[in-house]
């Protein structure tokens, strides 16, 4: 079991430098840090991926697509784009030395057609199906994802995501289950995971008001308990957005401070999943 810390926990906007951040994970004794690639194509990459390995820290990546590339798309020149953008995705996090990628990558943000669901995502999964070559080839694992009602329609539940997961036919796409996402639209948390089984391929974890691990009402050690069942030994991983104010804290509607201060809750929050996930895996 690994455990990592998302990035835009400090970051004012996603094309922020890394490196100050991979230095205060490091100190913390976080084992890697998850970043966005809103802000890093192959330019950036190099050096980034260099920046971590000095701290002794692995990257795994995340991201998402707008609606120019979305694989849902009944327009197959919006899926081949979509198909070019994670392509492009997937290159980048294979530069930075990561293995996972993982987002909202089934269709995009804020996108919803309820009526066509069943063809969009047939369509989602073809499309995403067109990656297997590039991922095993770059050795990179890509996660679909599963995000409230409010984010998508399409994958909101694990069921849901594990579907479309499956119907790609690719040992290498899998799905990204996400506590605070779960805390609202599954029932048992638990048997989402246990479901999902060796389809999920990435974890993350907020307190159900996206701030730190342990402090609010979410059943953490539940969870753990069913990835142990399952055998999980991947990332977890804590994406909390905690502070108000910021360029990428409009993207994820955070409005008010969570947590008083960014550092302090990463530091509690690795406490927190030693002690409750440290023996998975």
């Amino acid at each position: 079991m690994k455990f990592g810390i998302h990035a835009g926990l400090w970051m004012k906007a996603w094309t922020d430098d890394p490196a100050p951040i991979f230095t205060i994970a490091s100190d913390i004794g976080y084992d890697g840090v998850e970043l966005s690639l809103l802000g890093i194509g192959l330019d950036r990459a190099d050096e980034i991926r260099a920046q971590a390995q000095a701290c002794g820290l692995e990257l795994t990546c995340s991201t998402g697509l707008g609606p120019e590339a979305d694989p849902t798309s009944d327009d197959p020149a919006i899926r081949d784009n979509a198909v070019a953008v994670l392509t492009d995705a997937i290159r980048v996090t294979a530069r930075l030395g990561a293995g996972g990628l993982a987002g909202v990558v089934a269709a995009p943000w804020g996108v919803f057609d309820p009526a066509n669901k069943a063809a969009r995502a047939a369509r989602s999964a073809e499309t995403l199906a067109r990656l297997d070559g590039v991922l095993a080839s770059e050795g990179v694992t890509l996660g679909i994802e599963a995000l409230n009602r409010f984010e998508t329609d399409l994958t909101s539940t694990a069921a849901e995501t594990c579907a479309i997961a499956r119907a790609c036919g690719s040992d290498h796409i899998g799905v990204l289950l996400d506590a605070f996402h779960m805390n609202i639209e599954e029932k048992d948390p638990p048997a989402a995971i246990r479901a999902a089984g060796d389809t999920l391929v990435h974890y993350h974890v907020s307190e159900n008001d996206r701030g730190r691990p342990g402090s609010g009402r979410y059943d953490f050690p539940a969870d753990a308990r069913a990835l142990a069942d399952i055998g999980y030994d991947r990332w977890v991983v804590a994406e909390m957005f905690v502070m108000a104010g910021h360029a990428s804290s409009r993207d994820l509607n955070i409005w008010r401070d969570i947590e008083p201060d960014p550092t302090e809750a990463a530091t509690k929050t690795l406490a927190y999943l030693r002690e409750t996930f440290g023996h998975v895996g």
